[in-house]
C-alpha cells in the first residue's frame, strides 16, 4: 500500500472515531435516568421549568439547553424541636417526629419556590409555629394529662400548615416534652407539700380515734362504776369481798407459776426440812 492511500486511510479513521466518540457523548449527556421513589422536574433556558415531571426511568433532554432535578418523593422522617411557654408562663422543650413527602403533581411549584431543600426552609419554622399556637392553649401539667389531644391538635395545625407549601405529612408524633428547672423544683416542692398534708391528716384522723377510744373506755368505766355502786347498794359489801377474793385467787394462781417466788413460813422458822437439835447446854 502506498504511503498517500495510507495516510488517507488513517485519516478517515480517525474522523469516524471522532465521530463515534462526539455521538457518544452527546447520547450520554442527552439521557437521564430518574431512580425508583423519584421524579424529576426539568429546567429548559428557554421555557424555564416544565409543568410536566418525569417519573422512573430513562428520558431524553437537550444537552445544555435542558437540565433535570431529581426529587426523593418516598416517606421521610425530619425532627422539629421547638422551647415555648404554656398558658401559665412555664417553659417546656418539646421534639416531634414527622413523616413527610412531596406532592409529585406540585414539584414543578416546589422546584420553583423552594428549591431542592424545600423541607429544611419548610418544617421547621411552621413546626415551631403550631407547636407554640397550640402549647401556648394548655397549662403545664396539662400537657400530660392531654398528650394525645396535645398530639392531635399539633398534628392537624401541621398538616393544614405544610398543605400550603404542597407537602404531605403521614404522621405527626411528640417524641420528647421536658420542663424547665422552675417547674421542676415547683412539682417537687408540691409532692412534698402534699405528701405533708397527707401526715397531717393521718396524725389528726389518729388522734380522733385515740379521743373517741377515751371517751369509749371512759364510758365503759363509768358505766362499770355505776353497775358496781348500785350492786353494792342492794347487796351490802358483799360484792366487794368476793371480788377482793377473786383477785387474791388470780394473784395466788400467777406467784405459783412463777420459779422465782419462795414460800416462807410465819413462824419465822427459817431451817426448812431439818429435824429439831437438842438444845445446847
Amino acid at each position: 500500500m502506498s504511503a498517500p492511500k495510507a495516510a488517507s486511510l488513517l485519516n478517515n479513521l480517525a474522523q469516524v472515531a471522532v465521530a463515534v466518540g462526539v455521538t457518544g457523548s452527546l447520547l450520554s449527556t442527552s439521557l437521564y435516568t430518574v431512580d425508583g421513589g423519584e421524579q424529576a422536574v426539568l429546567f429548559d433556558r428557554f421555557r424555564g421549568v416544565l409543568d410536566k415531571t418525569f417519573a422512573e426511568g430513562t428520558h431524553l433532554r437537550i444537552p445544555v439547553l435542558q437540565k433535570p432535578f431529581i426529587y426523593d418523593i418516598r416517606t421521610r422522617p425530619h425532627s422539629i424541636s421547638s422551647v415555648t411557654g404554656t398558658k401559665d408562663l412555664q417553659m417546656v422543650h418539646l421534639s416531634l417526629r414527622v413523616l413527610y413527602r412531596p406532592e409529585v403533581d406540585k414539584l414543578p411549584s416546589i422546584y420553583k419556590t423552594l428549591g431542592l431543600e424545600y423541607d429544611e426552609k419548610v418544617l421547621p419554622s411552621i413546626g415551631n409555629e403550631v407547636v407554640k399556637a397550640v402549647v401556648a392553649q394548655f397549662n403545664a401539667d396539662q400537657l400530660l394529662t392531654e398528650r394525645p389531644h396535645v398530639s392531635a391538635l399539633v398534628r392537624e395545625g401541621l398538616v393544614r400548615r405544610a398543605r400550603d407549601f404542597n407537602i404531605l405529612l403521614d404522621d405527626v408524633a411528640i417524641t420528647h416534652l421536658s420542663y424547665g428547672a422552675e417547674f421542676s423544683k415547683a412539682v417537687e416542692q408540691k409532692q412534698v407539700a402534699q405528701q405533708e398534708a397527707e401526715r397531717s391528716k393521718f396524725v389528726v384522723a389518729k388522734a380522733e380515734q385515740e379521743r373517741r377510744a377515751a371517751i369509749v373506755r371512759a364510758e365503759g368505766e363509768s358505766e362499770s362504776a355505776r353497775l358496781i355502786s348500785e350492786a353494792t347498794a342492794k347487796a351490802g359489801t358483799g360484792l366487794i369481798e368476793l371480788r377482793r377474793i377473786e383477785a387474791a385467787r388470780e394473784i395466788a394462781a400467777t406467784l405459783s407459776r412463777s420459779p422465782n417466788i419462795a414460800y416462807l413460813p410465819s413462824a419465822n422458822n427459817m431451817l426448812i426440812g431439818l429435824p429439831n437439835l437438842p438444845a445446847s447446854r
